[in-house]
This record gives structure tokens, sequence and C-alpha cells, in this order.
């Protein structure tokens, strides 16, 4: 198989990997889209149980290398091309779309989900099929958008660390309030019931300050719902936790702030606006 080193991670992360090859293989049947397919190895886990396999990807090198490998499934065709400019000749029965990136901002999954709806049966399924955005307030004098360390360890290494390692190995912020779940989305119900995904979220949360110091930023770690009842991540090669600075403000034990966040699924960390005031 052709990887670059990107994709040599990418199919190291062996909760990733385990979490879509269930997913797949309980769902893919008849007419399957595989979007932003990379290498191939998710239309090749595709290929035994659907009719056919459509593997999408924009980026000729690999594309051309992802042919080699796939060569010897008759029933997967490799494109090179921008998924939300393909004609698709069939309606899918189920749609693998593994563009992923922390509360979808850095990556094209929901604009392209949005591009072809017309295209996926009524009764068709997507992997993921949603996700589960949640924020912590934290401090760091960091003064950017910035991914947890942890995640640009080594797999090995990550994968490797208990709970009580993981919470001292990232240096950069510390987390002072409660864990808040908010935003929820199913792609399937928000693209049949209401046309397409909202792609732009503009929200207030109040969050609760479990210990002294002061609130400069907030962290989004997303949860990646693979199926209704498969739960993934985040790892390290699927959305790392996401640390977007604020300003800042000084707290006690107990104290609540209200956080203002904004962005654009799909429209890159430059769409990030955020902001914080204590609640007297």
């Amino acid at each position: 198989m052709y990887r670059t080193s990107y994709h040599h991670d990418l199919t190291s992360d062996t909760e990733r990997m385990a979490g879509f090859y269930e997913a797949i293989t309980e769902n893919a049947k008849g007419t399957v889209y595989d979007i932003g397919a990379g290498s191939g190895i998710l239309s090749e886990w595709a290929a035994p149980y659907a009719d056919f396999v459509y593997s999408i990807e924009i980026n000729p090198k690999v594309v051309e290398n992802t042919r080699s490998h796939l060569e010897s499934f008759k029933n997967i065709e490799v494109i090179c091309a921008d998924a939300r400019n393909t004609n698709f000749p069939k309606e899918a029965d189920l749609v693998i779309c593994e563009m992923l990136d922390t509360a979808l901002i850095d990556e094209e999954e929901v604009p392209v989900l949005n591009s072809i709806l017309e295209n996926l049966k009524p009764d068709g399924e997507i992997i993921p099929y949603g996700v589960v955005n949640c924020v912590e307030p934290v401090s760091t004098d960091i003064e950017y958008i910035f991914y947890d360390d942890l995640y640009d360890t080594p797999i090995s290494q990550a994968q490797s660390l208990d709970h009580d390692q993981r919470s001292k190995f990232n240096q950069k912020y510390q987390v002072i309030g409660e864990l808040l779940s908010y935003h929820k989305i199913d792609f399937k119900e928000e693209l049949f019931k209401k046309g397409k995904i909202k792609e732009n979220v503009d929200f207030k949360r109040d969050l609760r300050i479990n210990k002294t110091g002061t609130v400069s930023g907030v962290k989004l770690t997303t949860f990646t719902l693979l199926t209704p009842n498969l739960i993934c991540g985040p790892t390290p090669m699927m959305n790392p936790p996401l640390i977007i600075p604020t300003n800042s403000v000084k707290v006690e034990k107990n104290d609540t702030v209200q956080l203002n966040l904004s962005y654009t699924m799909g429209g890159g960390l430059e769409s990030v606006e955020s902001s914080i005031k204590r609640i007297p």
C-alpha cells in the first residue's frame, strides 16, 4: 500500500482504525461513496460488503497510488475529483466521509456533506454518524490557537500513557473548570430534516470554575459518533483537542464565566472568534 508519513500515522492509530472498521463492516452495502479516500483503506474494507464503491480523492499523486493499491478490486472505482463537483452515476446507500477535525472547523466535512445530499438515498447512512463537541475553561499563556501537545507525540508513546500521565503531559495549559457539551450534530438528521448542516456556529455558554486562577482560553474536545452506538476519540490522528485563547479573567473556585464562541465549520481556524466575561 502507498502511504505518506501522514497516511502511516493514520493507519497506525489503532483506536481510529478499529472504530472505522467496525462501523464500515456493519453498514456497507449497495453503493458506497468513500470521500477523501486517501490511501483507500476504508474503500478496501467496504468493498466485500458493497455492490460498488466510488473512492473519491482530490490529490492526483495520492490517486495514482491508490488506484494501484486497489486495482484488484473489481467493484471499486478511484476518481480524482472534488466530491462537491462530482456527478455520481448512482445514489449512495452509504457515504463514508473521514474529513474530520476538532469541532469540524479546519476540514471540509460539513461543506462536503451539504453538497452531496441529493446523492444520498433517503434511507442511506453516513459514517461518521455525527459528533459531540465539548468545552472546558483553561489557563494558558499562549495567545494563538494550538492543538494539545499529547497528540503531537508518536502514536505508540501517546497510546501507552495512562490517564494521570496524559493529564501531566501538556504543560501549555491547565484545565480549571468543568467539561460541558455545547454542540451535538447528527449529520443525517440535519441534512434530511433541515436541508443542510448549518455551517456557522455561534453560542454563549456559562462555564463553571473549579480552581482559583485566570481563565484565558477554552479547550474544545470532539467525540466522534461513528454510528449511533459507537463513539470514538479523540485519538492521536482524529480530532486532537484544540486550545483557543480568549481575553484573561481572574476567577475563584465556584465562579461562573460566560463564553462567547463562534466559528465556521469548514471555514478554517481563522474563522474562530472567542471571548469570556465573569458573571457576578
